[in-house]
């Protein structure tokens, strides 16, 4: 497979950019490398890398911001008895 352009990577999903990753990782790992795709493979990687470590930033960013206000929620639910619809306390 040959290395697609680095500005396209942001329109992959997260799981599409780390399979196309794993795919150059395959190449280097080959016993024998097309020297004319060795560069533009690295500099592919290079651009799947940044985008990937963006989105794993973006989201443990989202979690840290989110999970407070999961916990506050959790607080305050309510535990309702199936058999009486009661409250319980």
């Amino acid at each position: 497979m040959a290395s697609k352009g680095p500005g396209d990577v942001s329109k992959l999903s997260y799981a599409e950019a780390s399979a196309e990753l794993d795919e150059i990782v395959e190449f280097f790992d080959a016993a024998e490398i097309d020297v004319d795709e060795l560069v533009a493979r690295l500099e592919r990687a290079s651009v799947l890398v940044d985008e990937l470590d963006r989105r794993l930033r973006a989201t443990r960013t989202q979690v840290e911001e989110l999970a407070p206000r999961l916990a506050a929620t959790a607080d305050d639910v309510v535990e309702i008895d199936p058999e009486t619809g009661e409250v319980i306390e």
